[in-house]
């Protein structure tokens, strides 16, 4: 069971997963001077040297307030920080933490995304947060790999693994064999409608979602929402995309077009957060991806 801690810090929600595991959640809502671009969930592994973070903050100011909630909860300090993803609160905070000594982690494909829209997401936050993005740089990952990768980190055995592009091009997770924990990044969402944007793919998104089901997770740590179980992330990511998919492929196939892409039907989800906001988005979103498989 994931015993929920009685206290939050700096905006965000903290659940221990097990012990020396927490998921930290921040505000489900846009980006903000308030919650520094924090807006997603961050995962924190302690071990006996050191500490592991999944993902780093959404700015240097939102990687330093996660560095606070950090201390909150253990003496160890941040060895590791993991980037999930490609997205701004998955990696714009590295500077922070390279200048703690941290090394970064991230997929080869999230590091070429990263790079790839820096100026775009950088420009947006500061539209969004305004002076709190004061000091944020693009830094990239120390340590860059392909598709997997292991490290032992005191008493923890962690692995990292990109099993295919998701909501961005570089998505991975962070899975804990021995106690059976994952941190999905962006490839889960939980209790918000996730958001099928331009450089996602809704058919691998699918595929990656695939490669956590085989693990077969006691405690699931999504990258938008509360840590959950593996049958929740099914119901509001896994069926979402399956639903979505096979109402665009008959809508299609009937020879539909990408305005009435819009009139699918999507309301077994409407209890999603946001759902009004990005339902229709999504729809035409995945009618341009699917035009062309």
């Amino acid at each position: 069971m994931i015993l929920i801690a009685p206290h939050s810090a700096r905006a965000f929600d903290i659940q221990q997963v097990q012990p020396g595991i927490w998921a930290i959640e921040g505000p489900a809502e846009q980006r903000s001077p308030e919650n520094l671009g924090n807006n997603a969930t961050f995962g924190l592994i302690e071990s006996s040297d050191g500490a592991v973070l999944v993902d780093p903050g959404g700015t240097w100011a939102g990687a330093e307030a996660l560095h606070d909630t950090v201390r909150s909860l253990t003496d160890q300090p941040v060895t590791h920080v993991i980037n999930t993803g490609g997205q701004d609160h998955r990696w714009l905070g590295n500077g922070y933490w390279a200048a703690q000594g941290a090394t970064i982690i991230a997929s080869a494909d999230a590091v070429a995304d990263q790079t790839a829209r820096a100026s775009m997401q950088l420009t947006a936050l500061t539209m969004l947060v305004g002076e709190a993005a004061a000091g944020t740089d693009p830094v990239h990952a120390d340590t860059v790999f392909e598709d997997s990768y292991s490290l032992t980190v005191g008493d923890r055995r962690i692995e990292i693994a990109h099993p295919a592009a998701a909501h961005t091009p570089g998505d991975s997770y962070v899975w804990l064999p021995e106690e059976r924990v994952i941190f999905t990044g962006d490839i889960v969402y939980v209790g918000r409608i996730l958001g099928v944007m331009e450089f996602s793919n809704s058919a691998s998104w699918l595929e990656a979602f695939a490669a956590i089901e085989t693990l077969d997770p006691e405690h699931l740590v999504p990258g938008h929402g509360p840590a959950t179980t593996l049958a929740q992330a099914q119901a509001d990511t896994r069926d979402y995309l399956v639903n979505l998919r096979n109402r665009m492929r008959d809508h299609i196939d009937g020879g539909g077009d990408i305005i009435g892409a819009v009139e699918v039907d999507q309301s077994g989800f409407a209890y999603l957060d946001q759902f009004d906001a990005l339902a229709r988005r999504n729809a035409q979103a995945v009618f341009e991806q699917m035009e062309w498989e």
